[in-house]
């Protein structure tokens, strides 16, 4: 995804220049991606960046009228109405659209970036100060990875900009494999590469004379969980208030902007509120080629009743038949943030960027609002694992749980959205700008206000958000059956109908045990999952593993090369590939585990 790259050192630039250019090469990864470079060598700071083109970060460094202060910033930032116009007032050279009013923010502001709102990262410099100074948004979620080494302080959006210019560091950290595999994801300050780790969120890190001089952090968790909380009435004020005041920023764009709607309630309750003029936006679901899902059929009534075009974009026949690019390509963007099961995220995100090259999303929205918690470990396959990265495994979890004893709050902004989220949002990221109105900090501080801090009673929040907005949009029932305009025994009948239409696509695709696979084998001549599948889901990996992906699973998995990893049973392997595309078993969840350990290794550590 686009994002900054960069060194900090006291060697001389005929050594740091080269290896700078090698960085910003390795995060190039679309055409549509403009690059540059700016360097301070009296400072030792090398740095350059990608940035889709007509982008907020697109007109980088951004400098003072002295010229004495240099910034290079990635990602967006969603300020207060006016903030250019203020500072132009005050005698600073500010644009009326764009970015470069942030330079006088640090100009003016003693502590910068703590009034920034948004997803982002970057490095200033101050000649008056003699520092440079890296920082990232309070949540970590535009993340920066760095490796501190005799020579240098390397920087980079992405791991794999590091490892152009040090390849020695080529070597998987354990630790990170077994969050992986336990978790699909690495947790904390990891990555899957030993020696290299993720910038805390919040971070200010400050450097003197081409070396590291302090470690800061410009916001502190604690401050916004020891607010006082609000009854419910107060609450919801707030939560309205918030929302009709800091939406409008998430829209003002000089681009096309697309929202991803769903048959949920998260984009929803933005579409409430927003109240969009007719024909603004250009609205779009993901689709499957079985049938029309749920969320297409919601979403299009949604999309009638605020009179938006609408369309959907399908992973079908052309999505299989380039899996092997979408699947390689997704591990490698991300680096150990995601399963196989994700590329289709890429997919279409690229089909999203033909509609609109914004894209705004209900992400985090459960999440925030209803302390939804979107991952847990799973224990693996018994003897698919050798015992040695078992152990990493089980750390894991304990890990994980830990962490589960934080506020509710704290966990799915500060450790879900950043760690387990973060893979997906890179996928995105790497097509599109992505915007998510439920990260704002007004947002997420008011959260931590709510009367409750477990999340039972706000389910019914956004449907009262949805009535409050549109009441029109109030009338329609969500892809589960909840909400809408019918009868009490009408709405029971419906809730229940898709209730268990959506168990049981889930039981006919990652969720069948293995009596049940069994049985289903037994009777597949009648193709039963055909009266299931398509009607929730767009995505069907247990069937595609079985049939249209059997072959790229056999040559993955089945390879001398997989077999020989020292980490895995290779007898286990070849019964659990062997096992699911005869159709008698179902391993669907192990084939996206091994698949993307494999693609880790071969694109990654195989090639030091």
């Amino acid at each position: 995804m686009p994002g900054i790259v960069g060194l900090v050192t006291k060697r001389n630039r005929e050594w740091a220049e080269p290896q700078l250019l090698r960085m910003v090469e390795a995060i190039r990864h679309e055409p549509f991606y403009r690059k540059g470079i700016w360097i301070d060598e009296s400072m030792g700071v090398y740095v350059g960046w990608t940035v889709r083109e007509k982008s907020f970060s697109d007109r980088m460094p951004l400098s003072n009228e002295e010229q004495s202060i240099f910034l290079v910033f990635s990602g967006e930032e969603y300020s207060e109405p006016g903030i250019a116009r203020q500072l132009k007032e005050r005698g600073h050279s500010v644009e009326p659209n764009g970015s470069s009013y942030l330079v006088h923010l640090y100009e003016e502001d003693q502590r910068f970036p703590l009034a920034l709102n948004g997803m982002f990262h970057g490095l200033v410099t101050d000649s008056t100060r003699e520092t440079a100074t890296l920082f990232n948004d309070r949540f970590g979620m535009h993340p920066v990875c760095y490796h501190q080494s005799n020579d240098a302080f390397y920087f980079a959006a992405e791991a794999k900009a590091i490892l152009a210019v040090r390849p020695e560091l080529r070597t998987p950290d354990p630790q990170g494999l077994g969050e992986f595999v336990a978790c699909s994801c690495v947790l904390g300050g990891r990555t899957i590469f030993n020696k290299i780790h993720v910038l805390p969120g919040g971070s200010v890190w400050v450097f003197r004379n081409g070396a590291i001089e302090r470690k800061d952090t410009y916001f502190k968790i604690k401050e916004w969980e020891e607010q006082p909380l609000l009854d419910p009435s107060s609450y919801y004020a707030e939560l309205c208030q918030v929302l009709s005041r800091n939406l409008p920023r998430y829209f003002n764009d000089h681009e096309p902007i697309g929202i991803s709607l769903t048959g949920g309630l998260d984009t929803r309750v933005i579409m409430a509120w927003r109240k969009p003029e007719p024909h603004s936006l250009r609205s779009y679901t993901f689709g499957g080629g079985l049938r029309e899902s749920q969320d297409v059929k919601v979403a299009r009534k949604i999309a009638g009743v605020c009179q938006q075009s609408h369309q959907v974009i399908t992973a079908g026949a052309d999505f299989l038949a380039r899996f092997p690019h979408y699947a390689e390509r997704s591990i490698y963007l991300t680096e150990g943030g995601v399963d196989l099961c994700r590329s289709s995220d890429l997919y279409l995100s690229e089909k999203a960027r033909g509609i609109a090259p914004t894209k705004i999303v209900g992400t985090y929205g459960s999440e925030i609002i209803r302390h939804g918690v979107m991952f847990k470990p799973q224990e693996p396959l018994q003897g698919l694992y050798r015992p040695e990265f078992l152990s990493y495994v089980h750390q894991a979890k304990n890990v994980y749980w830990s962490l589960r004893e934080e506020h509710p709050v704290t966990f799915v902004a500060f450790r879900q959205s950043p760690w387990y989220h973060q893979g997906i949002l890179a996928l995105e990221r790497s097509q599109l700008t992505v915007r998510s109105p439920y990260l704002d900090n007004d947002f997420v501080r008011t959260a931590f206000r709510a009367p409750n801090n477990n999340g039972a009673s706000n389910e019914d929040i956004r449907l009262r958000l949805i009535r409050d907005g549109n009441p029109a949009l109030a009338q329609i029932r969500t892809d589960r059956g909840f909400g809408g305009n019918s009868g009490r025994i009408s709405r029971a009948v419906s809730r229940g109908l898709l209730e268990f239409t959506f168990k049981a696509e889930y039981a006919y695709d990652y969720g069948m045990p293995q009596w049940l696979a069994r049985v289903d084998h037994l009777f597949s001549p009648l193709h039963l999952e055909r009266l299931f599948l398509g009607r929730h889901k767009f995505y069907h990996f247990r069937v595609w593993y079985r049939d249209a992906l059997s072959k790229y699973v056999r040559d993955m998995l089945l390879d001398p090369r997989t077999l020989s990893r020292p980490f895995l049973n290779p007898k286990r392997v070849e019964a659990v590939v062997n096992g699911h595309i005869k159709g008698g078993l179902n391993y669907t969840t192990e084939i996206h585990k091994l698949l993307s350990l494999e693609l880790l290794h071969r694109l990654f550590f195989d090639h030091r």
